[in-house]
């Protein structure tokens, strides 16, 4: 073990320190000014002193360090004192401790004190490039941060972002940058940092993959519709009644006589179950309805084969309903089927409701709306809007509560609760819908009743085992009417093609594993509603000068909510003095916060 004299220079854990005693221990001079008692084989000697105060270690200026390299590269080591003596000409604290740096430094020296070797030029060239890059990168990082403190970047500084964007997205939970700004790591303050950088713009909606969902098209591919028997009825008129506009039109309606027939497009012909895209549709859940367009849950091409009315004639399954003079249903026939269909918007037959057919499906309509009613069936009537993006700009307008809406709904109510009562009876399993009623609340007459009701509602339920959904008012219940855009929809008609072909049917198990994996996709029917109420919020930043009316629907103390009908957008507001419910009061100059989904406006 070598010998530390007394004040000799001596390094300990990378720092010069001064030796003041000698023995078992020594008692060195940190560069703190500290001092400290330390074992021997904790420190190394760099030179023997003496050194009275670390603060000789002062810069040294020497030959150029690349000719020593150069010049030791053909030697097989030096040793510390070499060094200092080749470098700086003289061997003392303060060049030992310059030497030293040199090699610690590891571009052209590597090694201990007693056997230092000149690095390869291959590997100092690559060191040096290495050092080059970091400090450009350095120098790169200093520039977005000053940029960022401007409140604005270059195009070689989004770069740095893409960790604050995962973060907004909720693809991640942290952020280099974040942290440097000393802000909470939360989606919505990157998502406030990315459009104050104009990194993001207002039309970014971050809401359907910040919950997880998937964005991409379905990439599954589909076989040709078999060959099989098919009831041909092409010769009744078909009616597929949508929105204007809609791509994917699924359900359309007959009437023949008492029969009503609800045709609906024969998805399990071509989507089997545990078939490729049945899988991908259960990963989906159902089609993903934002304003900004539609992320189906099967391919396009189910669309362009199944879907009613895009073709002279379209595939079925359609559902014979044998009603009796009180609207109830007595029979009840399943078939797959070709139909012709006729496309109609709601508009379109609102105009036509004096005339046949539409006028007997109205009736049809009313008939069983009441006896639903008997049956306390619930009925919310608040406004609704449609909101929809084209180009940037956000276009918002109501959707006035159609007699042609009803007409539909009333229709593939009748067919849902006929098919099952149907397949309760023939004991096939399939998931029914059903709804507890709803909770304790205030009365109250207009919006602000409607707004109680709503509230008290409780969520509808899927199960295995069938019972009374309180809302329809109806005993059992299931939703058939819809397999291009819903799951278990397409899980119902798979069962149902199953069972009138002899096949082998999905187990209750089965059945409730589907179940399962759809409400773990809860948050697709969230995504659409902070879908909508984002493009809502940039429609106002759009409009800075809007005008118009709240109605009071809820007081909580001063705190009160008021629903803007022409918006269908709830707002919290504090309001003087004692205003009654369903009063309606005067907004203007809303103040938005995009990334909170935050509105504030002005009573006047």
């Amino acid at each position: 073990m070598p010998s530390y004299p007394l004040n000799s220079l001596v390094l300990y854990k990378t720092h010069p320190a001064r030796v003041l005693r000698t023995g078992d221990k020594l008692e060195i001079a940190l560069h703190s000014g500290k001092t400290q008692k330390i074992r021997p084989k904790d420190i190394i000697l760099l030179h023997p002193g003496p050194i009275h105060s670390l603060s000789e270690l002062t810069a040294q200026q020497g030959e150029e360090v690349e000719l020593v390299w150069e010049l030791l590269s053909d030697e097989t080591s030096a040793n510390l004192p070499d060094l200092a003596e080749l470098i700086f000409g003289d061997f003392t604290p303060a060049t030992a401790w310059a030497a030293w740096q040199l090699l610690a430094d590891g571009l052209y020296f590597s090694g201990a004190p007693e056997a230092i070797q000149a690095r390869p030029a291959n590997e100092v060239a690559r060191e040096q490039a290495a050092r080059q890059a970091k400090n450009a990168e350095r120098q790169a990082w200093a520039s977005f941060l000053e940029g960022i403190d401007a409140g604005k970047i270059s195009p070689e500084d989004r770069r740095y972002l893409k960790d604050v964007e995962q973060l907004a997205l909720g693809q991640s939970l942290k952020s280099r940058v974040m942290r440097y700004l000393k802000r909470s790591e939360t989606p919505e303050n990157a998502h406030a940092l990315l459009l104050k950088l104009k990194y993001w713009d207002y039309n970014q909606n971050p809401h359907p993959v910040r919950l997880g969902l998937i964005t991409s098209p379905p990439q599954a591919s589909l076989p040709k519709l078999p060959a099989e028997d098919r009831a041909d009825l092409t010769c009744l008129p078909a009616f597929a009644i949508d929105d204007a506009g809609s791509a994917d039109p699924d359900d359309a309606l007959s009437l023949d006589g008492n029969r009503l027939w609800v045709h609906v497009a024969d998805v399990a012909a071509l989507v089997p179950p545990n078939s490729a895209a049945d899988n991908e549709a259960r990963t989906r859940g159902a089609n993903l309805y934002l304003p900004e367009g539609t992320l189906q849950m099967l391919p396009a091409a189910a669309t362009a084969a199944l879907a009613l009315g895009l073709a002279e004639r379209s595939p079925a399954l359609s559902f014979g309903l044998d009603l009796d003079k009180t609207g109830n249903v007595v029979n009840l026939e399943i078939t797959p089927s070709w139909i012709k269909v006729q496309r109609f918007s709601y508009a379109e037959v609102e105009t036509l409701l004096a005339d046949n057919p539409f006028r007997n499906l109205h009736q049809l309509a009313v008939r069983n709306q009441a006896r639903r009613r008997q049956n306390a069936s619930i009925e919310i009537d608040l406004p609704e809007v449609k909101v929809r993006v084209k180009d940037g700009q956000v276009a918002i307008r109501p959707l006035p509560p159609l007699q042609s809406r009803n007409l539909v709904k009333e229709a593939m109510l009748l067919c849902g609760e006929a098919v099952a009562q149907y397949v309760r009876s023939k004991d096939i399993p399939l998931p029914y819908s059903t709804q507890p009623p709803p909770g304790d609340y205030e009365t109250h007459d207009g919006l602000a009743g409607m707004f109680a009701l709503r509230r008290a509602m409780q969520r509808s339920q899927l199960s295995t085992i069938p019972g009374p959904h309180a809302g329809l008012g109806l005993e059992h219940y299931t939703q058939i009417t819809s397999p291009l855009r819903r799951y278990l929809d397409l899980v119902a008609h798979q069962q149902i093609r199953n069972h009138l072909k002899g096949h082998a049917l999905l187990g209750v198990q089965e059945i409730m594993e589907r179940i399962g994996a759809i409400e773990a996709l809860g948050n697709l029917r969230q995504a659409e509603r902070l879908s909508n109420k984002h493009w809502t919020l940039v429609y106002l930043l759009q409009n800075p000068n809007w005008e118009g009316e709240g109605v009071l629907v809820e007081k909580q103390g001063r705190r009160t909510i008021a629903l803007i009908p022409e918006l269908d957008l709830e707002i919290r507001l504090r309001l003087p003095g004692d205003i009654p419910l369903n009063a309606r009061i005067s907004l203007r100059a809303p103040k938005v916060n995009l990334p909170e989904l935050d509105v504030h406006f002005q009573v006047f």
